[in-house]
């Protein structure tokens, strides 16, 4: 039977009208990743895309381009759990730290020989046996270099989510996390330890060993942590509390940095490449506020 002439092939190119075909002459389809960046931008100019889709979407750019040293918690800052020690020594800091998972350690950092799920130590009290070891799940090593885009897929194919990353000796140099990717992309994940209202910007938690003590969201006013904290930060260089602490390190902060401004020394608890997100604030007592 001949072919109808109205019949289209489904290989055969939707037809352009003269118009369209002179308008991708004068404005091509962007060529490489700038253009297409300065095409969302343009986008996002004329409201056709909102800030947080923009965002996510140069977040994506930048997790391709970004290794898990970049990004990893360092050896020195993590939290791990010694199997090789009595459950009543590491108890407390399971309990402190509040995490899902932690690296179980034999006596060093470098033999990591397992991870262990926090909810699995319920059964430490709801058995008379208990044997830790038991309760391990095996844990993934991955090198330094690794790709963070690489690693979201295998984090979701193989339905982990903690990696041990190594460096070139066949050392512990850190650890990353499924969240810690995630929010390269989409930006800080509260998760039920974390912040719920706006006015717990600033939470007073259990006194150290030289006072009081705070935990302060780093976009925090340094106006509104002046005024409950009966505190006189400047804010001539910065307006939040992660400005301040980023402009007296003169550089971006990372996990773990410690910094003393004003008789109060703060220390960076979470932060990832693009900002610092959360601080412990700490008054220091008058004999220390001497020696400064």
């Amino acid at each position: 039977m001949p072919e109808h002439p109205t019949d289209v092939r489904p290989d055969a190119k939707p037809h352009r009208s003269l118009f369209e075909r002179l308008t991708a002459l004068i404005s091509p389809e962007p060529e490489n990743r700038i253009e297409l960046l300065e095409v969302l931008h343009e986008a996002h100019g004329r409201n056709l895309i909102d800030a947080d889709a923009l965002s996510m979407i140069e977040g994506v750019f930048q997790v391709s381009d970004l290794s898990a040293r970049d990004i990893m918690v360092p050896r020195s800052q993590m939290d791990v759990i010694d199997i090789s020690k009595p459950i009543e020594d590491w108890m407390p800091n399971v309990l402190e730290t509040a995490h899902s998972r932690f690296p179980a350690v034999e006596g060093d950092r470098d033999r990591v020989v397992g991870i262990l799920l926090a909810k699995d130590l319920l059964r430490y009290y709801a058995e008379e046996s208990f044997d830790v070891r038991d309760m391990l799940r095996p844990a993934v090593f991955i090198p330094e270099s690794k790709r963070l885009n690489v690693l979201l897929r295998d984090f979701r194919a193989n339905h982990n989510h903690m990696a041990i990353v190594v460096d070139e000796y066949s050392g512990v140099a850190g650890l990353i996390t499924i969240e810690d990717v995630l929010e390269q992309i989409v930006g800080d994940i509260e998760d039920e330890y974390d912040f719920d209202e706006e006015e717990d910007n600033i939470l007073s938690i259990k006194e150290g060993q030289l006072g009081p003590r705070w935990r302060v969201k780093a976009l925090t006013e340094i106006e509104q942590f002046n005024e409950e904290l009966g505190t006189s930060l400047p804010d001539t260089d910065a307006d939040t509390i992660g400005g301040l602490v980023a402009s007296q390190l003169g550089r971006m902060p990372h996990k773990g940095d410690v910094i003393d401004i004003a008789h109060l020394r703060f220390e960076v608890l979470r932060a990832d490449a693009r900002q610092v997100h959360v601080v412990l604030v700490e008054k220091l007592p008058p004999a220390e506020d001497d020696k400064d």
